[in-house]
């Protein structure tokens, strides 16, 4: 088999692992409701099962990619997948709510190593057009697959619980041994700035608990303005202390590595916000997860087509504008689930999933392209990770958003308030696009 004739298959087997990742979100918010009467909690309270799961995804993402450069890929994919499985299982048979966030603050730090280390291991295969087509074929079938999480949520929770549902993305262990030849297991040797990667990790969760504290009070207002203060200097001051250490100064200063990341969270921050407010109202209307799940079938349809337009279309308009479309059908959908929610319109609802679901899968895809193209191949894995930790932290804020300003705004507005995110993104991308015209 040459290098290339296997791209489709690897490509849809990372994407696949991807998707279990994300039914760990998915999945699991079409029976947030179901959670919150079982445990007796606010729609405010439970969102933090989605929050903690996003916020894990985006802070420990950034580590496996530094560590993937120094140790290779194999490795941390392993230990993270193991991760992912453990969380699944102890969540699953979790006995309290404090328990079962636990659990998932475990099932996201496994589950962060799927999307940087997934990419990597396309990015490291591939060159080119088959590179920009294979990530496609990634991210679309890891939309597709996350987005059919809501129909398997809904039939699991018919058939046994909430806590099937939790244990799902544990289905990824079984990839592992099918991806194992394909993985590289080489890298520098060099050390990881241990100090760094908990500095960047402290201040990536302060902004999350400072964005979720309107639902849960001063103190979690209080450590998330603190870690949030004193994070970011402290990391400025790591990063001149060590410029070669968890976050290289060489892929900081790369302005298409910072802008496009940027930009690009605005998707996550839709996608997560979507996952916590289309359930909520459906449910508010008597529907049960399984009717969700069905409802939002059209999204994995999307989901499914959309590697045949992201690849033609990166190829085509470039990563900067591919991601200005994105972030602009992110805000889009946001404005029209606002107005599902207002209203109480399923249909809106489900055409705002849509969108989004379409967003997704452009925008992850046109970020890696970015990415991967911009910096030298012996950062290429730690400039991944600090793209997908600031593309998931979106994530993280859109739900701790819905979570947060949700209850004191009203589910409708606090989606509002979201779009004006991929606004602010795309402007930032102003630069990249004149330059990209330029080169054309």
């Amino acid at each position: 088999m040459t290098p290339t004739t296997d791209a489709g298959r690897i490509a849809a087997l990372v994407g696949l692992l991807f998707g279990l990742a994300g039914m760990g979100s998915a999945a699991v918010a079409v029976t947030l409701p179901a959670i919150a009467a079982d445990l007796d909690l606010t729609t405010g309270g439970v969102s933090w099962v989605i929050s903690l799961y996003a916020l894990m995804l985006a802070v420990a993402t950034a580590v496996y990619g530094r560590v993937a450069d120094l140790a290779g890929i194999r490795l941390p994919l392993v230990v993270g997948v193991g991760l992912m499985t453990a969380g699944a299982v102890l969540g699953a048979f979790a006995p309290s709510f404090e328990v079962l966030l636990a659990a998932r603050l475990l099932q996201g730090t496994g589950a962060a190593a799927v999307p940087v280390l997934g990419m990597a291991i396309v990015s490291a295969k591939y060159e080119g057009a088959v590179r920009s087509t294979a990530l496609g074929r990634v991210a679309g079938t890891a939309a597709a697959v996350s987005a059919l999480g809501p129909l398997a949520g809904g039939l699991v929770e018919d058939l046994s619980s909430w806590r099937a549902v939790v244990a799902l993305p544990a289905l990824g262990l079984l990839l592992v041994p099918v991806l194992w030849r394909s993985v590289p297991s080489t890298g520098t040797g060099a050390r990881l700035d241990v100090l760094g990667a908990v500095l960047v990790a402290a201040t990536a969760a302060g902004l999350v608990l400072l964005v979720q504290s309107p639902s849960s009070g001063a103190v979690i207002a209080t450590v998330g303005a603190l870690l949030l203060g004193l994070g970011v200097p402290a990391v400025a001051a790591q990063v001149r202390r060590r410029p070669e250490g968890f976050l290289p100064r060489a892929v900081l200063r790369e302005p298409v590595v910072v802008r496009s990341a940027l930009a690009a969270s605005a998707v996550p921050a839709a996608w997560f916000a979507l996952l916590i407010a289309v359930p909520a109202v459906l449910a508010g209307q008597g529907w049960t997860p399984l009717h969700i799940g069905l409802a939002l079938v059209p999204s994995a349809v999307t989901g499914f087509l959309a590697p045949r337009l992201s690849g033609p279309l990166i190829a085509r308009l470039g990563p900067a504008r591919s991601l200005a479309m994105s972030g602009v059908t992110a805000a889009l959908a946001l404005v029209v689930a606002a107005a599902g929610a207002a209203s109480g319109s399923a249909p809106a609802l489900v055409v705002a999933v849509v969108l989004v679901t379409l967003a997704f899968g452009v925008g992850q895809p046109a970020l890696m392209a970015a990415v991967g193209s911009a910096v030298p191949a012996d950062v290429r894995g730690v400039a991944l990770g600090i793209a997908t930790l600031v593309f998931l932290v979106g994530g993280g804020v859109g739900s701790a958003v819905v979570g947060g300003a949700g209850e004191v705004l009203g589910l409708d507005r606090s989606l509002l308030l979201l779009a004006l995110l991929p606004v602010v993104g795309a402007l930032g991308l102003v630069r990249a696009i004149r330059r990209e015209r330029l080169t054309s």
